[in-house]
């Protein structure tokens, strides 16, 4: 595979990183939101196993963890910088929209909003779609099993977080959240 499709991938990260970390300077300020310990494993943790997994193929040594399940070529390599540079477009597009509300646990906003214009007219969690798209890019320039296992991880962690966000929102705005939730799907539009 293209050491270019490599790089291209570590910019799309890096930006994608940047970009999460000068946005959340400007986010308001939280009501209320969960212990430390909780966010650590339930969102931190399993995000950091989900990238050393995609770490170098040396970490893993002949493990089945290791097998490829696509080929290492350049076509399936600049599907998966594709992908990747799709879901970084969603995750960043959708950060962006959310403003000042967003925030990286499951928690109580001052002023909090219900964010439906743009992309959040048809899915309620795009940042997760995008960042799973990412992820799901990731693991086809990587190609082996490990990925699909790392995929795995970040989805569930995802569908947890989700979860709870969703009865905050529901607790917060009510029929108002209700209706959103009627007309839209959680992650995949109009199947997910």
């Amino acid at each position: 595979m293209s050491e270019t499709i490599k790089i291209g991938l570590k910019i799309t990260w890096w930006v994608v990183m940047a970009y999460w970390i000068i946005s959340g300077v400007r986010a308001k300020k939280a009501k209320s939101k969960e212990p430390f310990l909780i966010r650590f494993v339930l969102y931190i943790l399993p995000l950091i196993i989900a990238i050393l997994l995609l770490g170098p193929g040396k970490w893993f040594g002949h493990t089945f963890l290791r097998e490829n399940f696509v080929p290492h070529n350049n076509l399936v390599g600049i599907i998966g910088l594709s992908i990747s540079v799709l879901g970084a477009i969603i995750a960043c597009w959708s950060r962006y929209m959310l403003g000042k509300n967003w925030s990286l646990s499951v928690q109580k906003k001052e002023n909090h909003e219900l964010v439906q214009n743009g992309i959040y007219k048809i899915i309620r969690h795009p940042i997760y779609t995008g960042i799973l798209l990412l992820f799901i890019g990731n693991t086809l320039i990587v190609g082996d099993y490990r990925g699909i296992l790392a995929v795995m991880i970040v989805f569930v962690s995802f569908w947890f977080k989700l979860v709870k966000e969703e009865k905050l929102l529901l607790d917060l705005f009510g029929n108002q959240y209700t209706v959103y939730k009627n007309r839209t799907k959680a992650l995949i539009p109009f199947i997910l």
